[in-house]
């Protein structure tokens, strides 16, 4: 065999070299350069082909060799031009995580403000109530500035006159309701024993007065209701405290904004363009008037209240009536919500004194005259004072109600009433036509033509 060279071995496990394509090509060996010209047959030569075949091997061999260039590295191909187009649609934006920095910062603000706006709902309700009383109390203060009193000056008289007014009537109603307490509990057995007869003579029965009071003294509901007193004694002195802590913050902000009434005005104003100033005051004055009126409204009401409640004690022989007839007004109207039952609790009591069936008979007349007052009286009053609707007045107490409960009851009649007229400025109106159906007047002739109208147009169709 004959000898093989190593060097024109492959090896299997050599990948072939792949020409680069931006090599430059090998130069092309110069003919002239050791290779003999062709034999120029008008010479009259013939040429030898074994002379030339050795002649091309010796200029081949003496030929310089091409330069030998080093392999090019591969390219390496970034992987974004690689996925192509579906990978720069993957890539997250730019601006999505600042986005979602903001979206969450937001919603931080959002929940940290929900937090302090229940936190501070309370107090926000107090400041609601400090300026409708404020209101309520402008004009007397606005009267008494006028006449060259200072304004600081003139909201502590009004505020000690209705202190002292409310503390009075208070001492009279509780030095009152002490004596009537006292003069119940010597007269419990009394009253326990013409019960029993009543009972025994209507029911055929045999009690008597130690029986019973052996038998409720003993029973175990009277002794968890003692331990259960005994031991919320603490929650309502926390309750009071926290009740005349609450008036007290009213009273203050109340006075605050009274006295310095102008000046709130010039700040609140010192904001605004001359065109929403002028807006501005126009509803402030609108606020004063309307809970004026409410007021107004509110002790007409009472007043008729106190007359109907001291005819019914007068008739009944009730003790104090003039005073429960006061307390009865003033409380059912002032105190919204639960200040009719707070009102009718104190005269049934001291009825109950007088007769047991008296106190039926007040609690009846309380029930009657309250729906009276809530569907036919307070309805008329309100419109006449306040100016509204008495259909509006009777929603906006109850949306009121379900908004803030009591304190939502007391001002939503002149909050309503200062809403409708700062809006009504801005609602244009026109001429109603004279036209009988405005008035709900329809004649019969004129419906039975248009049904038959109609039924002929149907036909038609048909």
């Amino acid at each position: 065999m004959a000898p093989t060279d190593d060097t024109d071995k492959t090896e299997p496990n050599d990948a072939p070299e792949v020409p680069d394509a931006t090599a430059s090509p090998e130069p092309e060996p110069d003919p002239s350069a050791g290779v003999p010209a062709s034999p120029d047959p008008s010479a009259g030569v013939t040429p030898d082909p074994a002379a030339d075949a050795g002649a091309r091997r010796s200029a081949v061999a003496t030929a310089p060799a091409p330069p030998t260039t080093a392999p090019a590295p591969p390219t390496t191909v970034p992987p974004e031009a690689a996925a192509g187009p579906a990978a720069g649609a993957a890539r997250m934006p730019r601006w999505l995580p600042r986005a979602l920095v903001l979206a969450l910062a937001l919603y931080a603000v959002f929940l940290l403000g929900n937090w302090a706006f229940h936190q501070l709902v309370g107090l926000l309700v107090n400041i609601l109530l400090a300026f409708f009383l404020a209101l309520a109390i402008e004009p007397a203060v606005g009267r008494m500035a006028a006449r060259g009193m200072r304004r600081g000056l003139a909201t502590f008289l009004v505020f000690f006159a209705v202190t002292v007014f409310g503390l009075g009537f208070v001492v009279l109603l509780g030095s009152m309701l002490a004596g009537q307490i006292v003069d119940m509990v010597e007269n419990f057995p009394k009253y326990l024993d013409s019960l029993i007869n009543w009972t025994n003579q209507n029911f055929h029965t045999d009690l008597s007065r130690v029986e019973v009071q052996d038998s409720v003294l003993s029973s175990d509901w009277l002794q968890k209701y003692v331990q259960n007193s005994a031991s919320g004694v603490l929650d309502v002195s926390a309750t009071v405290l926290g009740g005349l802590f609450r008036l007290l913050t009213i009273f203050l902000f109340a006075f605050y904004f009274a006295a310095d009434g102008p000046r709130l005005r010039r700040a609140l104003c010192s904001v605004l363009p001359p065109a929403r100033q002028a807006e501005v005051l126009r509803a402030w004055e609108i606020a004063v008037d309307k809970t004026g009126g409410y007021l107004y409204s509110r002790g007409l009401m009472a007043l008729i209240s106190g007359i109907a409640h001291f005819v019914l004690f007068e008739i009944l022989g009730v003790p104090y009536a003039p005073a429960l007839a006061v307390w009865v007004g003033l409380v059912s109207q002032f105190i919204p919500t639960i200040g009719t039952y707070l009102a009718g609790a104190l005269p049934m009591l001291i009825a109950f004194t007088v007769n047991p069936w008296y106190a039926l008979w007040v609690l009846g007349f309380v029930v009657i005259y309250q729906q009276f007052e809530n569907y036919m009286l307070q309805p008329k009053l309100t419109s006449k004072t306040v100016d509204i609707h008495p259909a509006v007045a009777f929603g906006s107490v109850i949306a009121g109600t379900a908004l803030l409960g009591a304190v939502g009851a007391l001002i939503a009649i002149p909050a309503v009433a200062t809403l409708q007229a700062f809006l009504g400025a801005y609602v244009k109106r026109y001429d109603v036509t004279d036209d009988p159906r405005v008035h709900g007047h329809r004649r019969y002739g004129e419906a039975v033509v248009a049904r038959l109208q109609k039924a002929l147009h149907h036909k038609k169709e048909s």
